[in-house]
């Protein structure tokens, strides 16, 4: 998508964007009030922002096997970490939005589809200690560098399944009993998104959460975000332009908000 047709995303979101004032949901109420817009310090943000500096330091070189939509700005096989890095980790501040609603809701088991470098990941096992996050990366050398993150850090809830996502994901549900939270940032593309999506959807509940990345990415991915907050199992969902939270509260009316973030 070019950078003006995303201008113009973002301006159209703005323009529905609002902040909640006495809204009839109470859950989406509290959670935008207490989870999404607090901006207090959490002791993992400068853990975590260390080693992303690390990262856009590093000039090591590696070979990639991209199996998803692949880089907007790089599209060869061998690239510098800190590219790598600089066009492919979520900015700080949504990082530390997915350890504040892992922080929130303390899942019991997280599923994170595309673990590039390992920040994100990071954010969402330093926010449940007790929680088992399973983070899924398809490039072999990036896995490597995100277990050497990991193991940095001193994170012991983290296994990482290193392959094609189209192979390894239904494998893995297999030996959950339930998902708790989901982040969905494996492939940019509407038919693997919806798939992914439905995939992890047949293991999710009442109080499951799910965070689809770059819902506006590409007209793929708007047309899966909107087939998304349509399908009958979604209640609730919030759009924050570069996220979407998706809700499946049946003791709660289908309401979907576009939220300023």
């Amino acid at each position: 998508m070019s950078l003006i047709r995303q201008a113009i995303d973002y301006l159209l979101y703005r323009a529905r964007a609002f902040k909640l004032h006495g809204v009839h949901s109470p859950f989406v109420f509290d959670l935008y009030h207490q989870v999404i817009l607090h901006d207090g310090t959490y002791y993992a943000f400068p853990r975590v922002e260390a080693i992303r500096q690390e990262l856009l330091a590093d000039t090591t070189t590696i070979a990639v096997t991209d199996f998803g939509a692949g880089s907007k700005k790089l599209n060869y096989s061998t690239r510098k970490v800190a590219d790598i890095a600089r066009t492919s980790l979520k900015p700080a501040k949504y990082g530390q939005l997915l350890f504040r609603l892992v922080n929130h809701f303390q899942p019991k088991v997280v599923f994170e589809l595309g673990t590039s470098l390992g920040i994100t990941t990071a954010y969402l096992a330093e926010a449940a200690k007790n929680a088992r996050v399973y983070t899924f990366e398809g490039c072999p050398n990036i896995a490597k560098m995100a277990a050497q993150n990991f193991e940095s850090l001193q994170l012991q809830n983290i296994t990482q399944i290193t392959g094609n996502l189209d192979e390894t994901l239904q494998s893995q549900l297999q030996h959950i009993p339930q998902l708790d939270f989901a982040f969905l940032d494996g492939n940019h593309r509407y038919e693997p998104t919806m798939r992914y999506f439905e995939q992890c959807l047949a293991k999710a509940h009442e109080h499951s959460v799910f965070v689809v990345d770059d819902i506006y990415w590409s007209a793929e991915m708007k047309r899966a975000w909107q087939e998304i907050k349509k399908h009958p199992q979604v209640g609730q969902t919030v759009d924050l332009y570069f996220v979407g939270l998706v809700f499946f509260r049946t003791k709660q009316p289908k309401e979907h908000f576009t939220l300023k973030f």
